[in-house]
Parts: C-alpha cells; sequence; structure tokens
C-alpha cells in the first residue's frame, strides 16, 4: 500500500467522523430542547444560558461508526477491547450529563475501562525508558498503567471549563502522536487520529462558532477524549521502548517525557491544582476555579483566547519536545515539568498583582 492510498484513507476517516458529528448534532440539540437537558448556569458555571450537554454522544457516534466502518472495509489493525473499553466510558458520561453520577462511580467507571484495555487488551506500559534504572514487573506495570489511563482522562475532563479547550487540546495531542506513527510505518493509529480530529473539529463548529446551535461535549465528551489520547500516549512511549528502537525510521530515547510535552496542558494543570489544594488543606477533587483556563478568564480572556493561547502552548511544548527527544529522558522531563509550571502560573501571578495594585489604590484613597 502506497503512501497516497495511505494519506487518502486517513483524510477520509476523518471527513467521514466529521459529517457524522455535523449532522448528529443538530438532532440532538432538538431532542436536548425538547427534554430539557441542559446545563444550568451555577456558581462554579462560566456560562450564563441553559446550554444542551449532549456533544458528547455526537462524538462517540462519529468515532465508534468510522473506526468500525475501516476496520471491516480496510482491515486495519485493531487496538484490543477497545470498542468495549469505550463503551464503558461513554456509559459513565453520558449517565453523569442527564443524571448526575456521583464521583466515586465515575471513579469506578473509569477503573473498569481502563483494566479492560489495559488487562485484557495488554495495553500497558512495560518499558520506563531508563527512569532511575527502573524497569516494571508485571503487576507493577498494569498498575502504573491504569492509573496513568485514569489520571489523564481525568485531566481532560478537567480542562473541559470553557469553549473549545477541550477540543483544541485533543486535537493538537492526538495530532502530534499520530504525526510520529505515520512517519515510522504504522498507519492504523493515524487512521484512529483522524477519526477522533474530525469528530472533534465539527463539534468546535457548533460549540464555539454557531450562535444558534450551540452544545458543550459534557463529561461524555471529555472522557471519550482523555481515554483515547492516553491510548495513543501509552502505545507512543511503547513504540519507542528499547527493546523494538532499532527497527524504527526516526527514533527517540526521551519518548514519556515527549508524551509530557504533548500532554503538557491536562498533566501540569491538573497537578498543579491538586499540589494547590493538598498544601492548602483541602481535598485534591474538590471543586473550584483554580484551574489556568479560570484564571484566564479573571484576566478577561474570552473562551476563544484561551483556547487559541493555550493551544499555542501546547504546540511550542511539542515543538520543543520533538526537537529535544534525545537530551534526555530524566532532563527533558524536568524541563518540560519546570517549563510547564512556570508557564501555567503566570496567570495566577499577573492576578496577584493585579490585587496588590487595587489594594494599594484603595489605601490611598483611604489617606487622602
Amino acid at each position: 500500500m502506497n503512501n497516497y492510498t495511505i494519506i487518502l484513507q486517513i483524510l477520509s476517516a476523518g471527513l467521514l467522523s466529521f459529517i457524522l458529528v455535523f449532522i448528529s448534532i443538530p438532532t440532538i440539540l432538538k431532542v436536548s430542547y425538547s427534554k430539557n437537558l441542559f446545563d444550568v448556569p451555577n456558581r462554579r458555571r462560566v456560562h450564563k444560558e441553559n446550554v444542551p450537554t449532549l456533544g458528547g454522544l455526537a462524538i462517540f457516534f462519529g468515532i465508534i461508526f468510522t473506526y468500525l466502518f475501516y476496520l471491516d472495509w480496510f482491515d486495519h489493525r485493531t487496538i484490543p477491547f477497545l470498542i468495549p473499553a469505550l463503551l464503558i466510558v461513554f456509559s459513565i458520561g453520558i449517565k453523569d450529563d442527564i443524571m448526575v453520577t456521583a464521583p466515586i462511580m465515575k471513579l469506578l467507571g473509569q477503573l473498569l475501562a481502563a483494566f479492560i484495555i489495559v488487562g485484557f487488551g495488554d495495553l500497558r506500559i512495560t518499558d520506563f525508558h531508563g527512569f532511575f534504572g527502573l524497569q516494571p514487573d508485571y503487576f507493577v506495570s498494569m498498575s502504573f498503567t491504569i492509573v496513568f489511563v485514569v489520571f489523564i482522562i481525568n485531566g481532560f475532563n478537567l480542562i473541559d471549563g470553557v469553549d473549545g479547550l477541550a477540543a483544541v487540546t485533543g486535537i493538537i495531542s492526538t495530532a502530534a502522536f499520530s504525526f510520529w506513527f505515520f512517519i515510522n510505518g504504522d498507519h492504523a493509529m493515524p487512521v484512529l487520529g483522524a477519526i477522533l480530529i474530525g469528530s472533534l473539529l465539527a463539534f468546535l463548529y457548533f460549540n464555539v462558532f454557531s450562535r444558534t446551535q450551540k452544545i458543550f461535549m459534557g463529561d461524555t465528551g471529555s472522557l471519550l477524549i482523555g481515554f483515547i489520547v492516553s491510548v495513543f500516549a501509552i502505545r507512543f512511549m511503547e513504540y519507542n521502548a528499547e527493546s523494538v528502537r532499532p527497527a524504527l525510521t526516526y527514533t527517540m530515547t526521551s519518548a514519556p517525557a515527549v508524551a509530557l510535552g504533548i500532554l503538557i496542558v491536562p498533566i501540569v494543570d491538573t497537578i498543579r491544582v491538586f499540589f494547590f489544594r493538598i498544601s492548602k488543606g483541602q481535598s485534591p477533587f474538590v471543586a473550584d476555579k483554580r484551574h489556568i483556563h479560570h484564571r484566564m478568564l479573571t484576566l478577561g480572556f474570552s473562551h476563544i483566547q484561551i483556547a487559541i493561547l493555550l493551544g499555542s502552548v501546547n504546540l511550542i511544548f511539542i515543538f520543543l519536545s520533538y526537537i529535544l527527544r534525545d537530551f534526555g529522558m530524566l532532563k527533558l522531563l524536568i524541563l518540560n515539568l519546570v517549563l510547564g509550571f512556570l508557564i501555567f502560573q503566570v496567570p495566577s501571578f499577573a492576578i496577584g498583582r493585579r490585587r496588590k495594585k487595587m489594594l494599594r489604590s484603595k489605601n490611598r484613597h483611604k489617606i487622602v
């Protein structure tokens, strides 16, 4: 199969998923309005109107239908147990979007989905790439991978607080992983990547640009993105393990650190917020407005500006990580983490300075 045929398959997969999501969302909107399935504004919400939250249903439909079609029609290699795991993720997401699910039940559902693809599908992180000379046994490998999957799922769920951010981050991350698979001759993953990207591009039109047919992806959408992207990240790290690296056309010795650069937005934002909550004696899972998109909203940025700015930061980290892919796993990991935390803390510093200026101004008025 030549490259032109493969590129055509990838583009057509993205186009098919785009069309399916684009034509299904208007119907989902009609059902949402007729059944009053809205996200109602409250103290933590940043929107002011009732907005339907079943965009994830359209994304799921576009992904599943297109993926199954391409598996059968073009005989692509499957990712074992991906579809059963996606069905679990979809089930817990759609239930939460319609009825609200207890956090512990959502976590158990995520663990079950992760266990299905890790335990039954044998999708595991088996190589720590020289991290302090550690190599995991089977139990450690399986446990670490499950925790990783659940962490990435929740990372995307937590950044889904402003229009377009989770979708843009998902598109950029998926494209970065897919590119590496493509140039190394693995064409099954880029097809799956194109399917996800096509679905998210169609969703973005309604979520960001449409004035009369606005919709949110809800937990269904963000959980699906996080789960699929975590699969890409695991396959990416295993693809560059020392035992298989010599067979690749393009190699890297710092795959986990590069994966961190690709996933810098959900990973660093989640770690930063969890650390801050714990330092204040709070539960890391308590809801608040300390995420970077909340900080940027406070500074006056619009939703689309936040999505573009953080997407641009994401692209810079991807470019840096690709360039330094043989810099050394630990060194690149530390570099990405330190830079990530510094950049993501900038909005909080700016808010702190603004508050100090306002306080000084008030004090001057009192003296006068």
